[in-house]
């Protein structure tokens, strides 16, 4: 399978087989008909009340609606902007700081900040979608334009909105269909949050190819006796998910290839991926592909891939993060100068999925991207090093960032937000590891004179504070009380002795 156009891709599927199932809900399923029709509708709206082609947010969860908008954007030569619904209110009032948009589509009740932006809700869409199908000029995204925005964690607290073209997710859902053996009308788990771009690893993929999205809501997810109720029943061929949220289905002891036949492929990304969590799935599933993929969200998911099996286990300490995909190319930096093969370095990526940089921030983009022999390149920050044979290996990180249940977290984002909850005088969070992956977020913290006579008293009361200001996943799990920090010779707090501490070699 090769698509040249994400758009028409998806199109052909609603245009020859409109009955088609593309997203198996719950309670209600949809076809590509469907998806076509509403989208047209809702493309047609955008055309006619928008007057720019800034980007259109588009915010809920993992409903369909979500699709429908996504595709409308697209269609109309716009970016879109997927925020979750669970987002706090601050963090989405400075997305929308950032990107200027002209709408928000709001699938989910609103929860944001109050705001001037326009914005239409579910109930207007419904009412677009029993209207008569208008035409209008269709303006498909395509090329070097921006096709999706996804916002992440920044040093300054400040989210950062990576540009990702319609040029790059080609070459990614190109790679992603063949390199991984997928064909036309595949099951795929559709988990992640649309925010989050793992998600975009299903969507698009299983959209091109007339697939199914399966999705699984985070009432489910977080509910272990309904996961595990759920998990048999889905009929899943493709799950996608970060290897956090595999350990708790492994908990589950009927989570198997005889209880779950339908399940043919395993793609993990987001974050490392552990030997014994990847060993007990190859025990349960011996008849399946695993994959483990490696990329930051700036070079569009993706860039590696390994199929891991005993073999592989056995011969490395930590699993590869795989070969390069054929149109990219990846090298080392140490600083300023590139490193010879073999030598552990910065991973800096080159090639067709390397974003054009971060949506009005210059500074930013400055910083981490630059062009290499004519060809956009990013510094990853993540160290690694590649073998003679192209295996890519890693490290770890290079700097304070960190992965934590697949999300990518700026310790210094959850600093710069501690700081400003009232308790608190002064904060810094450290990862803790096991198995070379981040298990838990610690937070040391100066507190600020208060009334509080237990500690369990005043750690609920930070908890409450900072759950308005930072996602759920950025609140550290444990909170530890000093007089003062510690501090380097240059006066700076000692970030690195604290994780030194907490990680005892």
């Amino acid at each position: 399978m090769n698509v040249t156009n994400i758009v028409q891709g998806i199109e052909h599927w609603g245009q020859t087989e409109p009955e088609r199932i593309a997203y198996r809900g719950e309670q209600v399923s949809y076809t590509y008909g469907q998806l076509i029709d509403w989208s047209n509708k809702l493309a047609a709206y955008l055309e006619r009340t928008l007057k720019s082609k800034a980007p259109v947010v588009v915010y809920g969860e993992l409903e369909f609606d979500m699709l429908v908008a996504f595709l409308a954007a697209s269609k109309t030569g716009r970016p879109y902007i997927p925020i979750e619904s669970t987002t706090p209110e601050e963090r989405v009032e400075l997305i929308l700081s950032v990107a200027n948009p002209e709408l928000i589509i709001s699938v989910a009740d609103w929860m944001g900040p109050d705001t001037e932006v326009s914005m239409i809700d579910r109930s207007t869409l419904i009412k677009l979608y029993n209207e008569q199908a208008e035409l209008y000029e269709q303006q498909i995204v395509k090329q070097d334009e921006t096709y999706y925005i996804i916002f992440t964690s920044g040093t300054t607290g400040v989210p950062k909105g990576v540009q990702i073209s319609h040029k790059n997710l080609v070459s990614f859902v190109n790679w992603e269909l063949n390199d991984f053996h997928l064909r036309e009308g595949m099951h795929f788990l559709s988990q992640a949050p649309y925010s989050f771009d793992l998600s975009v690893m299903g969507i698009y993929p299983a959209l091109t190819s007339g697939g199914c999205l399966v999705p699984l809501e985070k009432a489910v997810i977080n509910d272990f006796k309904a996961l595990f109720t759920t998990l048999p029943q889905l009929d899943l061929n493709v799950w996608i998910s970060t290897p956090s949220f595999m350990k708790i289905c492994l908990m589950e002891p009927t989570f198997d290839g005889e209880h779950v036949p339908s399940l043919e492929r395993f793609l993990f990304c987001g974050e490392e991926l552990p030997k014994k969590t990847v060993a007990e799935l190859l025990k349960r599933f011996p008849n399946a592909e695993i994959y483990n993929t490696y990329g930051p969200t700036e070079a569009t998911v993706a860039i590696s891939s390994i199929q891991v099996t005993k073999e592989l286990l056995e011969k490395y300490d930590r699993v590869p993060i795989g070969y390069v995909k054929e149109d990219t190319t990846v090298f080392f930096m140490d600083a300023e100068t590139i490193l010879e093969d073999g030598q552990v370095g910065e991973i800096v990526i080159s090639g067709p999925s390397v974003s054009k940089g971060y949506l009005n921030n210059p500074e930013k983009t400055k910083a981490a991207f630059f062009t290499h022999n004519g060809v956009s390149a990013y510094r990853t920050g993540d160290s690694g090093s590649i073998t003679e044979e192209g295996l890519l290996l890693y490290e770890g990180r290079i700097d304070f960032q960190v992965k934590f249940h697949g999300y990518r977290i700026e310790l210094e984002d959850i600093d710069h937000h501690l700081s400003k909850v009232p308790l608190v005088k002064q904060a810094v969070v450290v990862p803790r590891y096991q198995e070379n992956k981040v298990e838990q977020l610690i937070a040391y913290v100066v507190p600020e004179e208060n009334s509080f006579e237990k500690e369990f008293q005043l750690t609920k009361a930070i908890k409450e504070s900072l759950n308005k200001l930072v996602m759920d996943y950025m609140i550290p799990q444990r909170f530890v009380y000093v007089d003062q920090l510690p501090q380097t010779p240059n006066g700076k707090i000692d970030r690195k002795g604290l994780i030194n501490e907490v990680n005892p070699s």
